[in-house]
């Protein structure tokens, strides 16, 4: 089927700026949590419930986003869930009991599970095979650069401000996104919502893939070892390695930055690699694989290494993040084809974001129980080296999937 064209001039940019929204407003509370704990006189555990709880709705939400991306197009979906989100963060400001905090942290879930969904959806849609490490990976570029930006701007804000006037100053600037979006995609989203064809394959029918195990296993290998950095590293680098606030926002802000540059530069590498004649396949499959060995190392260089040593390693991860960034979404995209690409990375995403609820609060326990940060290190470790295998071997040639009409409708 070909690729429907007229994605909109700005339109990836815009997405990347969305996602790098997402994750400065995601990662305010893992920024706070220091100033928090003690302010509300929290325990690590219900940090971790609080840090865990935004993916109890975001991680199931993926396919409910991933539905409405086809239902009424992904350009409004996206609209919704970033208003969602705006105005959780802001309310986030605002209140002082945990259980209300819980609340938020739903809704900020439930709002942000639009992001990955949608944006797969239109680059998957519209753009060919050897553009896509280039457009995915300015969107790890917004990944990356959103916990950079929420680290050090936000630490330091906090430092200066406390934490309730940025988490209202985020997300009312949140809200201004939606006006260049809106201006940009109106003529889009209605020739969107106005195009009929051939309807997308069920979730059941995607389900059924072996390739879709192999990339909701693999998403959540990188996944757990991400989500372990960006809900942990604040509080690691202050109550663990004696780092104050500010010190903090300075070392976490350059790992996101060094996140940043790897996802960029390789989702073009290997966009260049593709065009000097290797298979798409070949590209991606070493990207991914590469990415799980450098990110399992660093993770037990951690562990087992002094402070030097662990900040090191850190920066390290941020370039195996990078890797892996641009080419899990872009195997997704390729393997379930224009049809598919939001469903199925909506179901992709959601198998990966478990990491989101299983890695902030069982690190909250092992550091609870043995009053260090070791043994969650060589946790994330193990579980990242899962990941050479899913994308490696259960992950099966990379081209697209052959819909047939009895499949897309279950």
């Amino acid at each position: 089927m070909p690729r429907v064209q007229g994605i909109g001039v700005g339109v990836v940019p815009l997405l990347a700026l969305a996602i790098f929204i997402q994750y400065v407003d995601r990662g305010n509370l893992a920024t706070a949590a220091p100033l928090m704990k003690d302010q509300l006189h929290l325990s690590t555990i219900q940090i971790g419930v609080l840090l865990s709880a935004f993916y109890w709705t975001y991680t199931p939400a993926q396919i409910l986003s991933g539905w409405l991306a086809e239902r009424i197009n992904a350009y409004r979906t996206l609209a919704l869930g970033l208003g969602l989100w705006s105005l959780a963060t802001v309310g986030s400001g605002l209140v002082s009991g945990f259980g209300a905090l819980i609340v938020l942290r739903l809704l900020l879930g439930l709002g942000e599970s639009a992001a990955f969904p949608c944006s797969s959806k239109l680059i998957g849609q519209h753009l060919p095979p050897h553009k896509l490490g280039a457009a995915n990976g300015l969107i790890g570029m917004g990944l990356a650069l959103g916990p950079a930006f929420g680290t050090f701007v936000g630490g330091m804000l906090m430092a200066q401000m406390g934490w309730r006037p940025v988490f209202i100053l985020f997300g009312l600037a949140s809200l201004l996104w939606l006006w260049p979006w809106l201006t940009a995609t109106r003529h889009h989203s209605a020739a969107a919502s106005a195009e009929t064809g051939a309807p997308a394959p069920s979730y059941v029918a995607i389900i059924r893939r072996r390739a879709a195990w192999g990339t909701g296993l693999g998403h959540f290998a990188n996944n757990y070892a991400f989500y372990f950095v960006i809900s942990w590293l604040p509080l690691y680098l202050v109550k663990s390695r004696g780092f104050t606030v500010a010190q903090m926002a300075e070392i976490g802000g350059m790992v996101y930055v060094v996140y940043a540059a790897s996802s960029i530069a390789t989702g073009w590498i290997c966009d260049r690699w593709m065009l000097a004649g290797a298979s798409f396949n070949k590209a991606r499959k070493t990207a991914a694989v590469a990415s799980h060995l450098l990110a399992a190392a660093s993770m037990m260089a951690c562990a087992i290494g002094d402070a030097r040593v662990a900040m090191v390693s850190l920066f390290l991860a941020g370039v195996a993040f990078g890797f892996n960034t641009p080419t899990m979404y872009s195997i997704g995209q390729v393997l379930a084809g224009p049809r598919a690409a939001g469903k199925w990375i909506g179901l992709q995403n959601c198998a990966g974001n478990v990491a989101g609820i299983v890695a902030p609060m069982l690190t909250g326990l092992v550091v609870d129980r043995t009053g260090q940060f070791t043994w969650a290190f060589v946790i994330a470790s193990g579980v990242g080296l899962t990941g050479v295998i899913w994308w490696g071997l259960l992950v099966p040639k990379i081209e697209p999937l052959a819909w047939t009409t009895d499949v897309a409708r279950g």
